[in-house]
């Protein structure tokens, strides 16, 4: 799966903002059943669930995953 060649820029980055899962898959150009399968294999950014059982990701962790996978490329 090839990665965008730019980050999006009409998505906001305020700092320390929650993506969501449909965020993500947006932004990676994936299938949201993808990103599940990434999850369940351990591949997928750090995730937490919210008490109403939501998951989200910190742009944060989302940003470091994208580095990681641009150093082992």
């Amino acid at each position: 799966m090839a990665l965008p060649d730019k980050a999006r820029t009409d998505l906001p980055s305020r700092p320390g903002r929650h993506m969501t899962i449909a965020e993500v898959c947006e932004e990676l150009g994936i299938a949201r059943s993808t990103f599940y399968d990434w999850r369940a294999k351990r591949k997928a950014p750090r995730c937490f669930k919210l008490p109403n059982g939501d998951l989200r990701i910190r742009r944060s962790d989302y940003e470091d995953w994208i580095s990681s996978l641009e150093e082992a490329a």
